[in-house]
């Protein structure tokens, strides 16, 4: 026995180490930048300022709240006549008077709401928190020169001037004070702290979960067992029984169906069909491939609506079993949560074909997108635990949670966008643990990025927090379950 947890607990070190080097391959830059908290885009032009001529310079200033500034640019107008010549944009530090940017365009080509953009070969650093000057001048004569627009009112200008810091007399002509704030924009990205510190934090994690085996083992020596160990041993010992509860449920599911396995394949399908009819032709969205969108929502929610469902059932469903045999109470839920996770990987792949389908093209972020399903996984488990409990002293549990599937079904964007609930409605999603799983797993594999690392922190809390309290609650009346089977 001794040596069995000794390779368990090499087996998880081994573990830790191979994902933390397989996550910082698959998160790319995403572990180490994320878009700037203060990014500000164009304010809304009410007014162009004047002809950018050869004898007028236009400076705006602002403050730089961007670590990593990637692009600057500016929004002009033509005056419905045709342009000439050039204009120029150069971005100084209001400090030392150095040149930052400085890109010429033709000014031929920039029609009506036309856009320049400065864009650097590499991010521009070492200017956080600075006071910058964008400068405007041209080589163009009057009546064929563009004209860069401008905001004259402040309100509803106040997250701009708020991240940038800028005020109403930070536009200038010729030097002189200007009623507006010039139509530009400033994008970048931010460090993240757990990037920076990756490697650390890995190190960190490792020695501390070295030390937790140590101390689990110091305990098992001296007699006083954890309950990590009791689960391990029990998992082991009744590793047959396990295989065989798994395969009775799977195979119970489909008796006497003739398709069998194949409807785990076939009703995701379905139902993405019947419901992507309905939410793309008779209820509009702007959602890009809804398809794959609905999809992984249908996938996610029916494995979640299935493993808490047979879950819920497990104890009782194995009365007689419990009666007569022994073996530890919470395997009977594992083992529910497991046949549906048997589920869960079929209906992956009618997921896959209809991604490969839709030209879905897959980047190597897809591959984090197993994390977050392992989250919802564990998640389930502890929410089994809870629901299977409460199911042997309250009957009613069963038809409690019918109703409660459907509030959360509704609760969860998974045939809408997040974007159509109002702001005072935002925190229903805030509050859902299924809203956290699904977001990051169409991220991962719709927009091919992987989500800051916070999010893996926070998406593991949730998991193992639900798991802990259906673990609690689940040992603390475990021992009563015989008395009202």
């Amino acid at each position: 026995m001794h040596g069995m947890l000794c390779r368990t607990a090499l087996f998880i070190l081994v573990i830790y180490m191979i994902l933390a080097l397989l996550f910082y391959f698959l998160a790319d830059e995403q572990l180490h930048f994320r878009s700037s908290q203060g990014n500000f885009g164009f304010p809304p032009a009410d007014s162009g300022i004047t002809e950018l001529t050869a004898d007028i310079i236009v400076e705006q200033r602002f403050t730089n709240k961007i670590q990593r500034l990637e692009e600057v640019s500016v929004q002009w107008g033509d005056s419905y006549h045709p342009n000439a010549g050039t204009v120029t944009l150069s971005l100084y530090d209001l400090e030392s008077g150095e040149l930052i940017l400085e890109e010429t365009f033709d000014a031929s080509v920039i029609g009506e709401g036309g856009i320049t953009t400065m864009k650097p070969s590499a991010p521009v650093e070492g200017f956080y928190q600075k006071p910058l000057l964008l400068r405007l001048v041209s080589d163009g004569q009057l009546g064929s020169s563009v004209t860069p627009w401008m905001r004259t009112e402040s309100a509803g200008l106040e997250e701009v001037l708020r991240d940038s810091e800028i005020n109403m007399g930070d536009l200038t002509v010729n030097g002189e004070w200007y009623p507006g704030i010039l139509c530009f924009q400033a994008l970048g990205t931010d460090y993240i702290w757990y990037g920076l510190h990756y490697w650390q934090i890995v190190a960190a994690g490792f020695f501390l979960l070295l030390l937790g085996m140590v101390v689990v083992g110091l305990r098992y020596r001296r007699g006083r067992r954890s309950y990590f160990i009791n689960a391990i041993i029990a998992i082991e010992k009744y590793r047959f029984l396990i295989r065989q509860l798994v395969s009775r449920d799977f195979k119970t599911k489909y008796k006497r169906s003739i398709l069998g396995v194949f409807w785990s394949f076939l009703n995701p399908l379905l139902t993405m069909c019947v419901q992507y009819f309905v939410f793309s032709t008779i209820f509009k969205n702007d959602v890009s491939n809804f398809a794959v969108y609905l999809l992984i929502g249908v996938v996610m929610f029916n494995f979640f609506s299935e493993a808490c469902g047979m879950a819920l059932t497990s104890i009782l469903g194995n009365s007689s079993l419990i009666t007569k045999v022994y073996m530890p109470k919470y395997i009977y839920p594992l083992t529910r949560v497991i046949s549906s996770l048997i589920n869960l990987a079929i209906s992956l792949i009618p997921l896959m074909i209809v991604c490969l389908a839709t030209g879905v093209h897959f980047q190597k972020s897809a591959v984090l997108s197993l994390y977050f399903l392992f989250c919802l996984v564990v998640f389930c488990l502890g929410l089994g635990l809870l629901l299977s409990t409460s199911m042997v002293f309250f009957r009613d549990t069963q038809f409690l949670w019918s109703v409660l599937t459907m509030m959360w079904m509704y609760a969860t964007p998974i045939f809408y966008p997040e974007t159509i609930l109002p702001d005072k409605f935002r925190f229903v999603l805030e509050i859902n643990p299924l809203y956290h799983f699904l977001k990051s797993t169409r991220l991962c594999i719709l927009d091919g990025i992987s989500p800051e690392p916070v999010v893996y922190i926070q998406c593991l809390l949730i998991a193992l927090g639900m798991l802990l309290v259906g673990a609690l609650v689940f040992r603390r009346h475990q021992d009563r379950f015989l008395l009202y089977l």
